[in-house]
């Protein structure tokens, strides 16, 4: 689904001007953003899930192409962990 249908179903779902639908999206992915890139810690979303920032070690890998092993640096990323409502329906239990 892109960005448009998102916000053609929201601005359906809710009664509102697709202007007002898109608007309330990008501030939802904006306080996300917001949370994650501040540190707060995580951002939990009922029936969706939670983003939070990990600290990734560094470890060793191996470059695909030469078989070199390489030092893969430690990293800040975001990770995305999916509510058992989702889970349950993505498997089609729900």
């Amino acid at each position: 689904m892109r960005t448009s249908e998102v916000i053609d179903l929201v601005a359906q779902e809710a009664g509102i001007t697709k202007k007002a639908a898109s608007i309330a999206l990008k501030t939802v992915v904006k306080a996300i953003q917001d949370s994650l890139n501040n540190m707060d810690g995580m951002i939990r979303i009922p029936d969706l899930g939670t983003f939070r920032v990990i600290q990734k070690k560094e470890r060793m890998g191996t470059n695909p192409k030469t078989g070199e092993k390489i030092k893969i640096p430690s990293a800040t990323v975001p990770k995305f962990t999916a509510s058992a409502t989702l889970k349950k329906l993505v498997a089609g239990e729900g």
